[in-house]
């Protein structure tokens, strides 16, 4: 993907991966990450490529399903140690009180559960997930369970091959990963293809700034691209002319002129103002947000909106004006207002002995 900064590269990437699937590993690394980390080069780009290719591993395990009837969270006078307390739930037919430490009080915390919702809980690991709410004012309804409790379920976990790595391994300092445990892992993982245990779900993986990498890096990826488990590449490249040290034909993408060849490239251009308004009142709603209609002409109020939202508030409007957009737009300075106030108060600051032509704007 070639184009100017903010012109969409790295949306279109995630919006591709969303599409193919909740489970689809997405994983986004920018070329100057590859340089800065504890570790080689082609280390560093085989865990990018493994954390986006994913396993999707099926088994049965036993599960406490049911509908949240009441949470007791005791705390102790003191406000110190660990807390406890009891989880009732109920399906169609029974009803009963569990016992519940600390950890599953966190796991309770961490996925906002409260009465009325639809829960399992995994008896072997004590993961608890929220499957919904038995309501009917809400858009996912989930009927309540009917039978026991506990039951046995076939449940479906999806782990990236950098994950299964990670846990296998026992990694130096430097974090890097012998090629021969990847070797067992990934002869494990064909073992349960073939026996229906297990499935490769190919991901995506976005490289930015990939006109930084050097040859090595280039060159690493090619062999791996013949292989069907691993994932689709998408490079992200600033338009620049530059010539390399180890090719003296300028090359605008400053990628390998082999590799572009095998590329299919895809522009993207700066967004109209049609795109702009229509960019801003999706970001409005999400934040819900309510702008007016003048107030969408403004192409930087996509960075002012909750500033904006708060002045509004102030003086009770229930919309976000046009004054609300001026007032914090006063308050704030965008790129070149700031470079235009530190030239002219340059004079007030140390090393204020170097004359304006020598100030240079990056």
């Amino acid at each position: 993907m070639a184009g100017a900064p903010g012109t969409g590269k790295t949306a279109i990437a995630m919006g591709m991966a969303q599409a193919l699937g909740p489970d689809v590993p997405f994983t986004m690394l920018a070329a100057s990450e590859i340089f800065s980390l504890e570790m080689s080069k082609t280390e560093a780009l085989t865990q990018a490529f493994r954390r986006s290719i994913g396993v999707r591993i099926k088994e049965e395990t036993e599960l406490i399903e049911g509908e949240v009837v009441e949470i007791q969270i005791d705390r102790s006078e003191a406000g110190v140690g660990a807390k406890v307390g009891k989880l009732t739930l109920k399906t169609t037919d029974m009803e009963t009180v569990y016992d519940l430490g600390q950890k599953m009080i966190e796991s309770l915390n961490k996925e906002k559960a409260s009465v009325g919702d639809v829960i399992t809980i995994d008896k072997a690991t004590g993961k608890i997930t929220k499957l919904g709410r038995h309501s009917l004012a809400l858009t996912r309804f989930v009927q309540c369970p009917e039978g026991e409790l506990q039951k046995r379920k076939e449940v479906v976990h999806t782990v990236s091959l950098h994950e299964i790595d990670v846990i296998n391994s026992r990694t130096q300092d430097t974090g890097e990963i012998k090629s021969e445990v990847r070797d067992q892992i990934n002869q494990k993982v064909a073992e349960w293809r073939e026996e229906g245990k297990s499935e490769i779900v190919p991901g995506v993986l976005f490289i930015d700034e990939v006109h930084m990498l050097d040859m090595e890096c280039f060159s690493f990826p090619q062999p791996r691209s013949s292989k069907t488990t691993w994932s689709s590449r998408h490079y992200g490249f600033q338009t620049v002319n530059h010539k390399h040290s180890w090719n003296k034909v300028p090359i605008p993408t400053r990628n390998p002129i082999d590799l572009l060849d095998r590329l299919l490239i895809i522009g993207t251009s700066p967004y109209s103002e049609a795109e702009i308004r229509q960019i801003l009142s999706i970001r409005c709603e999400e934040e819900d947000v309510e702008m007016t209609e003048d107030a969408l002409d403004f192409a930087y109020s996509i960075h002012l909106i909750t500033a904006a939202h708060l002045v509004a508030r102030k003086r009770k409007a229930g919309e976000v004006d046009v004054d609300d957009i001026r007032r914090v737009y006063s308050l704030f300075l965008d790129e070149k207002r700031s470079v235009q106030y530190l030239k002219e108060f340059q004079s007030q600051y140390m090393y204020s002995d170097a004359s304006e032509d020598k100030m240079e704007v990056v």
